[in-house]
């Protein structure tokens, strides 16, 4: 799947670096089950990138720059070349000062968080990465009915010894991504995630698209929502805030705003002691009696990293949407569909 995204990506014009990076982040997305947000974001690239919103060309444009920290202005690059990219920029700095901080303006899409996570845990590095879009907005502040943020994801990943932990969360009850889908499929949101125009919680995504529109709740909902609405401005306060470029300017279409910092546990007490603290946590989680019998206690990325190399060694398995959508653009570019 790597290969035939690879593929389309260069027949829509995207350099073949590009498209390699672009390709596995959406690939890896699949891998571990986050399906909104790999290879279904693929038509939507293809649609950027026809339209000129999505830049193939050229690298970004470097704001400032100092010893631990970087700003550059995306320029509305393929997002995941950007973040990995950023990834190496920052982990060079980290190397040598403890922590290297990117933010990126401008960039396009970075598709799953949690993509990123498990390249520098292997060179055991901690990676903290959040971003928000502010060229879009879906959910309301708590207590509020007209959105300002969009789900606002902010994740980390660092080493153990064994598994990374990964987390990877939406400041929001659920995602653009989901409801979309839930939506199209005419079904139900697992729980009332969303409120409509009037104020009333909906397990019904149909209600961000009535008049009144409706709106995604915070992470937290009606009763603890307060928690979501501080993450989701601390989000836009370290990608909006730090690149000087958010919801205070005018919008230019899909795109992402960008949090990375990568940690190098060798400068502080050491990496063999960062994993003697973190794996003894991991210990402690794991034999925590089951509050459900039989559903032993999990860290966060445990199931997408199982999943992941299961379906790295029998094949990866698409949601059923993603290959029709996939389809008209394979015919326009004359790319063969995967067998």
């Amino acid at each position: 799947m790597i290969d035939f995204a690879q593929q389309l990506l260069v027949a829509a014009r995207m350099p073949a670096d590009k498209a390699a990076a672009v390709a596995d982040i959406l690939v890896e997305g699949d891998l571990q089950g986050h399906t909104t947000h790999g290879l279904a974001q693929l038509p939507g690239y293809l649609k950027e990138i026809e339209s000129g919103s999505m830049r193939v060309e050229g690298d970004p444009e470097v704001v400032n720059d100092a010893p631990a920290a970087l700003t550059w202005d995306g320029r509305r690059l393929p997002g995941p070349w950007l973040v990995l990219q950023a990834m190496a920029a920052a982990t060079e700095r980290a190397r040598t000062l403890g922590t290297g901080t990117v933010v990126i303006r401008r960039s396009h899409h970075i598709a799953s968080l949690a993509s990123y996570h498990a390249r520098a845990a292997r060179e055991g590095l901690v990676l903290l990465l959040a971003c928000s879009d502010p060229n879009n907005a879906s959910v309301a502040p708590f207590g509020g009915l007209d959105p300002v943020f969009t789900p606002n994801p902010i994740s980390a990943g660092w080493p153990t010894g064994a598994a990374p932990v990964v987390v990877d969360i939406s400041t929001s009850a659920t995602t653009n991504g989901l409801t979309n889908r839930v939506h199209q499929e005419k079904g139900r949101l697992p729980a009332p995630w969303v409120i409509d125009g009037h104020g009333q919680p909906s397990d019904d995504p149909a209600v961000l698209f009535a008049d009144p529109k409706g709106t995604i709740l915070p992470l937290g909902g009606l009763d603890s929502g307060h928690k979501g609405y501080g993450l989701s401005l601390l989000v836009e306060a370290l990608t909006g805030g730090l690149t000087g470029h958010g919801r205070a300017d005018a919008r230019e279409g899909w795109g992402a705003t960008v949090f990375l910092q990568v940690i190098d546990p060798a400068r502080f007490a050491g990496l063999a002691a960062f994993e003697r603290q973190t794996g003894a946590v991991v210990d402690l989680c794991h034999a925590s009696r089951p509050a459900r019998t039989g559903q032993a206690v999990r860290l966060p990325g445990e199931k997408g990293d199982a999943l992941a190399r299961e379906q790295r060694e029998q094949g990866v398995v698409l949601h059923a949407s993603i290959l029709p959508a996939l389809k008209p653009w394979a015919e326009k570019l004359d790319v063969a569909l995967p067998g």
